[in-house]
């Protein structure tokens, strides 16, 4: 059940993030099989495309994966989110300590406002197990 959920929430908010940038591709009129983007609805000063998913973020810690940078795995992680002991920001710096993201993650308010809806999410996931 647990994987399930899981499948269904990475599906949702892929879906969420991919359908604007989806709409706006266009196709050439020639036969190539290129795909032409309207750049006009690209951020310049985007970068998240490099940026870990924070879907995959979050289940890397409740993994354990940035345990050596100070966040708890598991029910721990679960219950000192929910405490807001442990926020967005506090997974995002020990990523970047991990080298797991760049610096400029903690400067990018959306996707810090991602990872908190993941956080937030965490208690479902971890209901499922």
């Amino acid at each position: 059940m647990k994987v399930v959920t899981l499948i269904n929430s990475a599906l949702i908010f892929a879906s969420i993030t991919l359908v604007p940038g989806i709409v706006s591709a266009q196709t050439p009129t020639s036969n190539s099989r290129q795909i032409a983007i309207n750049s006009n609805n690209l951020s310049s000063h985007s970068t998240s495309v490099s940026y870990l998913q924070p879907f995959n973020l979050v289940n890397f810690a409740y993994q354990g994966g940035l345990k050596q940078h100070g966040i708890p795995s598991g029910e721990t992680l679960v219950f000192q989110t929910q405490n807001r002991n442990i926020i967005a920001k506090d997974l995002v710096k020990a990523a970047v300590n991990a080298d797991k993201l760049p610096s400029q993650a903690l400067n990018d308010q959306n996707y810090l406002t991602a990872v908190n809806f993941q956080l937030n999410a965490l208690p479902g996931y971890a209901a499922a197990d």
